[in-house]
């Protein structure tokens, strides 16, 4: 009883996710029914063109489809150049159909020219001109290009900041730091003028003298000492 349950709600989750898929393709996509509850026929005023005047009211994009009603056997739709649509030619087309219920997706964007395969109705403006005009998907790249420009401020912030670049290398440049340095480079040579003063320095070889003098005394009294102490030693 448990496994049938499990199953009935898988079925249910898998019927509406199903529902889901088929609403969100709706939502992407537009059938358009050409001439409405009348279909595709024969104006009733020939010298107007109520497709035309119908299609430049709606907009088309890429993904949509054109929904053809007619008679069977006795009337088609036919795509053609814009040559052929202006003068109804209805021997050189790119698609025919004449199964009374055609459905014609629009893959891509401008013009599109669709015609009676009967010469004589195509005559009496039954022909339709439908422009494509691009797809759903690139309303978020239109919506990214409208943001893009906006960081068309930072090159205007560059070349600002590009112009005040130069005056501080001017201000820079005019400040003679060169001219400190030369003075200070000649500055040394007075003191070294001055250093060759040592000459004090070979006159310090003087003070041995007393050293040598207090040699000699220390060698007299020691040799008078000796000879004191041998005349002792005499007696």
């Amino acid at each position: 009883m448990a496994t049938i349950i499990l199953r009935s709600n898988e079925v249910v989750n898998a019927l509406g996710l199903f529902c889901i898929l088929l609403l969100v393709h709706k939502g992407d996509a537009y059938q358009f029914v050409v001439g409405g509850q009348k279909g595709w026929s024969v104006p009733s005023d020939p010298n107007s063109n109520p497709y035309n005047q119908w299609a430049q009211k709606s907009r088309f994009q890429i993904g949509d489809s054109l929904a053809f009603n007619y008679p069977s056997g006795q009337d088609s739709v036919i795509q053609v150049n814009s040559q052929d649509y202006a003068n109804c030619n209805t021997d050189a087309y790119t698609e025919k159909f004449s199964d009374g219920h055609t459905i014609i997706k629009l893959n891509q964007s401008g013009p599109h020219y669709f015609i009676s395969g009967n010469k004589n109705s195509c005559l009496k403006n039954e022909k339709l001109v439908v422009i494509v005009l691009s797809d759903r998907n690139n309303r978020n790249t239109n919506t990214n290009q409208t943001s893009s420009p906006s960081p068309s401020p930072s090159p205007s912030f560059t070349t600002q900041s590009l112009a005040p670049s130069p005056a501080p290398s001017q201000q820079e440049v005019p400040s003679p730091v060169a001219a400190p340095t030369q003075q200070e480079a000649t500055s040394p040579p007075s003191p070294a003028v001055s250093n060759p003063t040592p000459a004090p320095v070979s006159d310090q070889p003087s003070p041995p003298s007393p050293h040598n003098a207090a040699s000699s005394t220390l060698v007299s009294f020691v040799g008078s000492l000796g000879a004191f102490m041998a005349s002792l030693l005499r007696l």
